[in-house]
């Protein structure tokens, strides 16, 4: 089995490949292998696995978590999302700077992004199952998230007029964030 690990502008934030066996019956791979992680240098240890499916045009995020803190690795097992990673960390040389992808069940590629960062994701096709390991365990008292559409970001999201949550639209702005107490849990 193999591992193949593509760089980004953020150097925290990579793309993960995996060796695929495909014939006519269908594909094999290994989503995660422990041994194979740890020599790429990816987390090895990962305790809850979440997955959502959601409809075209539906746009999650910008989510975080502080306590403890989490890292996500994140997958796209059915249709085609537009996954994002948001350097959130102080004193960051990429503070503020996204990366996005295009993410699907075709190409299967994972998107890695660790604590400090805010997620999201977009789904460009008519459906789009995303599942995603994570390096802590759901804490909701202290888990937040960063507007979508924060103008200091400037996310080029590929949808027109997407469908977002009552909460995603209330979310604080980067600047805010940066000026709570919370936000010392993610210095760079």
């Amino acid at each position: 089995m193999d591992v193949h690990i593509e760089t980004t502008p953020i150097k925290d934030v990579l793309v993960v490949s995996h060796q695929v066996f495909e014939d006519s019956r269908g594909f094999f791979m290994e989503v995660f292998r422990e041994d194979l992680f740890k020599e790429a240098g990816l987390p090895d240890r990962f305790v809850q696995l979440n997955h959502s499916r959601s409809g075209r045009n539906v746009l999650r995020g910008l989510h975080f978590q502080w306590d403890p803190p989490m890292g996500k690795l994140m997958r796209v097992s059915l249709g085609t999302a537009f996954l994002v990673a948001v350097d959130i960390r102080k004193g960051s040389p990429t503070l503020g700077q996204w990366f996005g992808t295009e993410i699907s069940a075709e190409n299967k590629k994972q998107l890695w992004a660790p604590a400090g960062f805010a997620r999201g994701f977009c789904v460009l096709s008519d459906y789009a199952e995303i599942q995603y390991l994570c390096t802590g365990t759901y804490n909701q008292h202290a888990e937040s998230g960063i507007a979508w559409n924060d103008p200091q970001i400037d996310i080029k999201w590929p949808v027109n007029d997407p469908q977002t949550s009552e909460k995603d639209n209330t979310a604080q702005s980067l600047a805010e964030w940066l000026k709570t107490p919370e936000s010392d849990n993610f210095k760079f």
